[in-house]
C-alpha cells in the first residue's frame, strides 16, 4: 500500500513536469548524427522533429540502455542463485529421504568399549 502511495506521489508530479515541457518544446529541430555536416546543411529545410520528441527518444534509448547494462551486470548473481536454489533443493530431497528411512539402531556405551 506504501509503495502504491509512493508511486503516486512521485509519478503524478513527473508527469505533469514532462507535459508541461512537451508542451513548451513544440518547436522543429534538425536532427543530424554527422558531426562533420556543413552548418549550412543544418540550416537548409527540410523535416523537422519536435524537440521534445528528441529529448523523450534520447530518455527512453538511456533508460533501455541502463536496463540492458544492469540485465549483464547481474547476470553473475542470477547464476549463484540458481546454484543455491538447486543445492536446496537436492539437500530438502536428502532430508525427506533420511527422515523416511528406518532409523539406525543406537549406539550403547559398551559399543565404545575397547578390548
Amino acid at each position: 500500500m506504501i509503495r502504491r502511495i509512493v508511486g503516486w506521489f512521485v509519478l503524478v508530479p513527473l508527469c505533469a513536469v514532462l507535459i508541461v515541457f512537451a508542451l513548451a518544446n513544440r518547436q522543429l529541430v534538425v536532427v543530424n548524427f554527422n558531426p562533420f555536416a556543413p552548418v549550412e546543411a543544418l540550416s537548409s529545410p527540410g523535416v523537422g522533429v519536435p524537440l521534445f520528441l528528441v529529448l523523450f527518444a534520447v530518455l527512453l534509448v538511456g533508460v533501455l540502455l541502463g536496463g540492458v547494462a544492469t540485465w549483464f551486470a547481474q547476470g553473475p548473481h542470477r547464476r549463484d542463485e540458481r546454484h543455491f536454489k538447486r543445492e536446496t533443493e537436492r539437500l530438502h530431497r536428502e532430508l525427506e529421504v533420511a527422515r523416511r528411512s528406518p532409523e539406525p539402531p543406537a549406539l550403547g556405551a559398551e559399543d565404545f568399549v575397547h578390548n
